[in-house]
């Protein structure tokens, strides 16, 4: 299904009874924000991902539902519905990823500001010339903050990792800072750095831009580009997605 066709019908399904409530996205940027959906809300993200990197090629469809039980607590649900990769001399792989679940807590501190802190846990639901096979474990730490028109997302993580070669290290830090600004009446523009950290491996970084669309505050559709800093990092990533609820459960 070629990618927009699948955007528009996601859209399509945006149910009508959940049009009192505005979504907050939180693709397409690596960045997680510290605040929650509204409560009750069922939300639901997807997309399409290309990556590109010199001998290997790489296509997904990610998707993640969010459920908040309040303004303090919630849970996400995530992974890729769908994945078809390709090293140079080997077999093309197809096949569904790993499913992560994350339980969230944020820190309304002010209108301006807050704080957030995520607890991951990855089951590896991929089969193992897909995903790593192993589960992996992560913390992440989250602050939000409005600048005026600018809002800021830093995050700073840590995933012990169930699978690693022997002589590099087990726990690979995070990073990232997103910057979003409206431009439009129902246009906003992002950009964003981040980057990862093991020892005994090479660094990851990579510079991201994005614009987003909002027909409605009910609907937000995204498109963008990432490029890599490092020799470590994939050459190119191009993506796109939507974000819509699914329904209002209280």
């Amino acid at each position: 299904m070629k990618p927009l066709v699948f955007l528009m019908l996601c859209a399509a399904a945006a149910p009508l009874y959940a049009q009192d409530d505005a979504v907050l996205p939180y693709r397409p940027s690596v960045s997680s924000p510290a605040q929650l959906p509204v409560p009750g809300q069922l939300e639901f993200e997807t997309g399409f991902l290309n990556t590109r990197s010199s001998d290997s090629r790489r296509g997904s469809l990610p998707y993640t539902f969010k459920l908040a039980f309040n303004e303090q607590w919630g849970v996400l649900v995530g992974g890729e519905g769908y994945v078809s990769e390709h090293d140079d001399g080997s077999p093309r792989q197809r096949g569904i990823g790993d499913t992560t679940f994350v339980l969230k807590r944020a820190f309304l501190i002010d209108d301006a500001t807050a704080l957030g802190l995520e607890l991951g846990a990855k089951a590896p639901t991929a089969k193992d010339t897909i995903g790593s096979g192993k589960s992996d474990y992560s913390i992440n730490g989250i602050l939000s903050r409005d600048f005026g028109d600018i809002h800021m997302d830093a995050n700073l993580n840590a995933t012990r990792l169930g699978a690693y070669d022997a002589g590099t290290g087990r726990t690979q830090t995070g990073w990232s800072a997103s910057f979003s600004v409206p431009v439009a009446e129902k246009w906003s523009a992002t950009g964003e750095l981040s980057g990862t950290h093991r020892e005994n491996t090479q660094n990851t970084a990579q510079l991201l831009v994005a614009a987003a669309y909002s027909p409605n505050k009910r609907l937000v559709f995204d498109f963008g580009v990432a490029h890599g800093m490092t020799s470590a990092s994939q050459d190119w990533s191009l993506f796109g997605g939507v974000t819509l609820p699914l329904a209002k459960l209280w």
